[in-house]
C-alpha cells in the first residue's frame, strides 16, 4: 500500500476529529470555578464507566436467549477487587488482574 497526500490529510483529520472533542471542553472548563453540584455529579463518572465494564464483561449474554455469569471472569474479579481494596494501587490491581486470569485461563 502505498501513502499519498490525500491518505495523509486524511489521517490528520480523523486525528482532529477524535482528539479535538476530548480536548475542547478541558480548554473552556479549565478557567471556570463550576459549582460543589457539578463537581460531585462529574466525579461519579469515572466509578460508573468502571462499573458498566466489569458488569458487562461479567454476564454471559451470548450463550442463548438467559442471562448468566461469566464464571471465569467472575474467578478473577473477586481476587482482583479485594487487591485493589487493600492496596489502592491501580497498578498493582491491573498487573494482578492480568495475572490472575492468565492462570484461569491457564487452568479451566
Amino acid at each position: 500500500m502505498t501513502t499519498t497526500t490525500t491518505m495523509v490529510w486524511l489521517i490528520i483529520g480523523c486525528a482532529l476529529v477524535t482528539w479535538l472533542p476530548r480536548i475542547i471542553p478541558f480548554i473552556f472548563v479549565r478557567n471556570v470555578k463550576l459549582p460543589e453540584v457539578v463537581l460531585k455529579w462529574l466525579s461519579f463518572i469515572p466509578v460508573c464507566i468502571l462499573s458498566a465494564l466489569v458488569i458487562e464483561n461479567l454476564l454471559d449474554t451470548e450463550s442463548g436467549k438467559i442471562v448468566t455469569l461469566n464464571w471465569p471472569v467472575l474467578i478473577t474479579f473477586v481476587p482482583t477487587l479485594i487487591i485493589a481494596i487493600v492496596t489502592k494501587s491501580l497498578s498493582i490491581t491491573v498487573v494482578a488482574g492480568v495475572i490472575i486470569m492468565a492462570a484461569v485461563r491457564f487452568f479451566m
